[in-house]
This record gives structure tokens, C-alpha cells and sequence, in this order.
């Protein structure tokens, strides 16, 4: 047998009857040749690592802007916690955790620079409207590879689509993925925020301390453990759980997401995105070649506003500086 099929034989050995099984799988938009070592979940994996988008994001927002401190989350280290949560759930429940890896690399590999203030700026300025889970899946369809997408298979397709908004993912595994993304962003970006000095530890109210524990490593700790306890045919956390993770996502909010210290810069974003998606629309010329092809095929809005979707915060402002801010004069 090839390493593949012994791979996929031993799926059906080790992996729950409600798993997604990679030989089972629901294929590719284009049909391609099965890899002798891998399978079709772990292909997917390693074309999400090596894809530009990926390495992007580590120049992305989570929360803080521009943050002083090597310590801070980036979109890319949310994207890491968000993995090891997902697979540590995903091999204690026994599903398929290729196939849960691939997800969770996925996820958010359409985010905006500036987190989730450029997703709501781009939302404003573009026509079109703007989801970043939307986003992602357009990323590894149509944007990468020059145009021609990664080609993933359907299961990661839609468990990259649905980890939010109101559809729910086709596979426990996309399931996994929508509960660990929550987990990790609520978790992490406390531990951001004491570091940033915007709350305490002891900020955090009695209802959730109480039930999921005084510290960033117990929170995780005892939330993974109640999903894996209390997941049968749906992935979930208990009662009690659940409801002190919506007492923390609540708090969160008030504190941190919605703070005016935290987010004293995010005025700037709309104003930053607005200037760059004109300066674009005005003649997309300027676009990169595979954005001018998105140009000519889905309309200029929609090339302008990948390309602005796709930059690095850091791009984005470089790009406004030297379209947008003088340079000073050197007298000789």
C-alpha cells in the first residue's frame, strides 16, 4: 500500500464513525491526482502554510494596533492557538485532525489589516459589502497561485466559510474550528490586554473566574476539557460553560473591544482604507498584475478591494505615506 492508503486505512481504524474521512472526502473543484504520501486533508494543510496569505499574517492585526512589544498577538498567532485548540479537541473526540488543521490555518487568511476595524472600514467603503470568513474562502479559490486558487477540498472549504456568521460548517471538525476560534480570541486577547495595562486579571467578573478558572492556561485548560466532555453528535460545551464564556465574551467588549484606550488609533483605519481603495479606483493600472486580471474579469471594485483586504498593516501604511504624505526636502 501507498503511505496514503495506509493513512486512510488507518483512519477508519482509530477515528470515530462521525468523522470526516479523508477517502470519503467530497473532492476538489478541479479533480487532481491523489498524493502517494499524503492525503487530500494534508495536501490541504500545506498549501494553506505555504501560500502568501498565510505568511502575511503575521504582519496583521488581532487586536491591538501597531502594539510596542514582541509579546502581542498577531492574526497569525491567533491562527496557531486557534490550531492547537481545534486538534487537541479534534484527537480527543476522535475526528479527523488533518482535515481540522486545515480549517483552522484557513480561517482567516482574508482578513483585513487592522482587524477587525479594516473589516468594518472595508465593509463601509466597498460597495460590495466585506466578510472576512467570506474573504478567506475567496483567498484560496480565486486569489492565490496567481489566480488560480489553492483548489482545497469542499469539507475545508466550507469549514473556512462557516467558522462564523450564521451557516454552520457540514463537518464536526469545521464544527471544532467555530468553537476553538472563539475559545482562543477570548482567551488571548485578555492576556493582551492585562499586558497592555487596559484591565486586570481581577477585572474579569466572578461568573467566569468562578467556573473556568483565574488564569489564562486554566481557562483553556478547563474549556477544552468541558467540549470534550460534553460533545456527542454536536460539538459543545456545557451549560455552565457556555454560559460563562458568553459572561467573558460580554465582558470583553465592554472592557477591551469597545475600549477607548485599545482602540484610540482604529479612527485612523476607515480614513487610511478609504484614501487607498480611491487612489486604486481612480485607475487600477496601479493594481498588481493578478488584481488588474481580477480587474478584468469580476470589475474594478472587487480587484481594488482584494487587493487592499490582502496588505499587511504595515503595507498599508507605507503605501498611504508615500501616496498621501509629503517628503520632506534635502537642500544641498
Amino acid at each position: 500500500m501507498l503511505p496514503r492508503e495506509e493513512r486512510e486505512a488507518l483512519e477508519h481504524q482509530v477515528l470515530a464513525g462521525s468523522a470526516t474521512f479523508a477517502d470519503h472526502s467530497l473532492g476538489r473543484a478541479r479533480p487532481e491526482e491523489p498524493c502517494v504520501l499524503r492525503t487530500c486533508f494534508q495536501r490541504d494543510v500545506d498549501r494553506i502554510t505555504y501560500c502568501k496569505a498565510f505568511r502575511r499574517m503575521k504582519h496583521k492585526t488581532q487586536v491591538f494596533l501597531s502594539p510596542e512589544g514582541d509579546h502581542y498577538r498577531t492574526r497569525m498567532t491567533h491562527t496557531l492557538e486557534v490550531s492547537r485548540i481545534a486538534r487537541t479537541i479534534a484527537r480527543c473526540l476522535k475526528l479527523n485532525e488533518d482535515l481540522t488543521e486545515a480549517i483552522a490555518l484557513g480561517h482567516d487568511l482574508g482578513h483585513t489589516p487592522f482587524g477587525h476595524a479594516g473589516e468594518r472600514a472595508l465593509r463601509k467603503i466597498h460597495a460590495g459589502g466585506f466578510e472576512h470568513n467570506e474573504q478567506s474562502l475567496r483567498v484560496v479559490d480565486r486569489l492565490e497561485k496567481e489566480g488560480r486558487g489553492l483548489n482545497l477540498c469542499k469539507e475545508t472549504r466550507d469549514g473556512i466559510l462557516c467558522h462564523t456568521g450564521d451557516q454552520k460548517p457540514m463537518t464536526p471538525e469545521g464544527s471544532i474550528v467555530r468553537l476553538s476560534d472563539r475559545i482562543a480570541y477570548v482567551n488571548h486577547d485578555t492576556d493582551d490586554a492585562v499586558r497592555a495595562g487596559i484591565m486586570r486579571e481581577e477585572d474579569i467578573p466572578s461568573s467566569v473566574r468562578d467556573v473556568i478558572g483565574d488564569s489564562f492556561g486554566k481557562r483553556i485548560d478547563t474549556v477544552i476539557r468541558d467540549v470534550v466532555a460534553s460533545s456527542d453528535s454536536e460539538i459543545r460545551m456545557s451549560l455552565p460553560v457556555a454560559w460563562a464564556m458568553d459572561d467573558f465574551r460580554s465582558f470583553m467588549f465592554e472592557a477591551v473591544y469597545h475600549n477607548p484606550k485599545a482602540k484610540s488609533e482604529e479612527s485612523k483605519v476607515e480614513g487610511i482604507l478609504a484614501a487607498l481603495y480611491d487612489h486604486y479606483l481612480a485607475d487600477v493600472s496601479r493594481l498588481p498584475a493578478d488584481y488588474r486580471a481580477v480587474a478584468e474579469e469580476e470589475g474594478e471594485e472587487r480587484a481594488v478591494c482584494d487587493y487592499i483586504a490582502g496588505m499587511t498593516d504595515q503595507f498599508a501604511v507605507q503605501q498611504y505615506t508615500q501616496l498621501f504624505i509629503p517628503g520632506g526636502w534635502t537642500i544641498r
